[in-house]
């Protein structure tokens, strides 16, 4: 698929500075930019590769202003960054999608199955499953007992979906992930032992939603764990029973959110953050990696960082002293020696 410059800005909305006719065929980096390809700056940090990039069309953004003399063809856009997501998922859009059910599937006569999906070789469609349409469920795929998808959405290979899952319209699961497995829940039973308590619960997934590979979600104890409609789950993250992810929430990787906690909307946290069981965060909530969680978070669109987590100016300046500690304790232990002589 060819294309050039004026078209790709019409699309967005842009306006060509350079030679309108230039024709790129894929994508590439700024930095590994190469002729007919593609590329955008959004960045600051990658400024300088602009100058050097042999990319034939790089995006800016409109404020964007050159100190050099750049040999691409540039289209200035308002947020170059949302122009090449939104040319990505053009490019992916246009890409062939599989389609059919493979000779080597499973379906449960009383499955319901929608329009135009595909179910690929050696997946499982439980009993009173119902799949909607344009779904696309790849090799490997368990889909539980009384599971429901809903339409346009897709399940990477090897992806595990317990009964009674409820998964919305135009989600993504990708590959490996498990949902809806019993949540971590054990009672001591007086005798240094543990007992089982049983997890009757589900899964809940509401529309636009999507979850990286080798993520877990545990079904409810009773009840239903909720990811809210348009929540983003990078990969490896862990969430256990009974939690609720409040819409347009995204969580980055390694992250782990214990049984019982309520997250906010439009939250945003870095890899490897760790929240303690039942706490409530609130709107808004930013926390950065390795942040600790064990209390509620009341004020909404606060900013946290550390382990236990505080607002990160504080953290900041926190951390200023501690960087200097053993040179206070030097000074410390000095004045006191200085005090003992007199």
């Amino acid at each position: 698929m060819k294309f050039t410059a004026e078209q790709i800005a019409k699309l967005l909305q842009g306006k060509v500075e350079g030679d309108k006719n230039v024709v790129v065929n894929c994508f590439s980096k700024i930095e590994e930019g190469k002729p007919e390809s593609l590329s955008f700056l959004a960045n600051p940090k990658y400024t300088n590769y602009i100058y050097e990039t042999d990319a034939s069309i790089v995006l800016v953004n409109n404020n964007f202003v050159a100190q050099k003399e750049i040999t691409s063809t540039l289209i200035r856009v308002e947020d170059s960054y949302k122009a090449i997501a939104q040319l990505l998922q053009i490019y992916n859009s246009m890409t062939e999608k599989p389609s059919g059910i493979d000779k080597n599937v499973f379906v449960h006569k009383k499955a319901k199955i929608g329009k135009n999906i595909y179910v690929g070789a050696f997946a499982y469609i439980g009993k009173d499953a119902q799949i909607g349409d344009n779904v696309l469920i790849y090799p490997g795929v368990y889909v539980g007992n009384g599971v429901e998808i809903g339409d346009n959405s897709i399940i990477y290979p090897g992806v595990k979906i317990y009964y009674d899952t409820i998964i919305g319209k135009d989600c993504t699961i990708h590959a490996g992930s498990v949902i809806g497995a019993d949540g971590f829940g054990f009672a001591p039973n007086g005798n240094d032992a543990f007992v089982k308590i049983a997890q009757i619960g589900n899964v809940v997934i509401e529309d636009n939603v999507e979850i990286g590979a080798l993520v877990t979600i545990d079904r409810a104890t009773l009840g239903s764990t909720i990811i809210r409609k348009g929540v983003k789950l990078d990969n490896h993250n862990h969430i256990a029973h009974n939690v609720e992810i409040g819409q347009n929430t995204v969580i980055a990787a390694q992250s782990g959110i214990a049984g019982t906690t309520k997250i906010g909307d439009n939250c945003m946290f870095g890899g490897q953050v760790g929240i303690g069981p039942h706490v409530k965060i609130a709107n808004g909530t930013k926390m950065s990696a390795q942040s600790g969680i064990a209390n509620n978070v009341k004020k909404e669109d606060s900013i946290l960082m550390g382990a236990p987590a505080f607002e990160i100016r504080d953290y900041h300046k926190s951390y200023i002293h501690f960087k200097n500690l053993d040179k206070i304790v030097k000074r410390l232990d000095e004045l006191e020696k200085r005090l003992n002589e007199k």
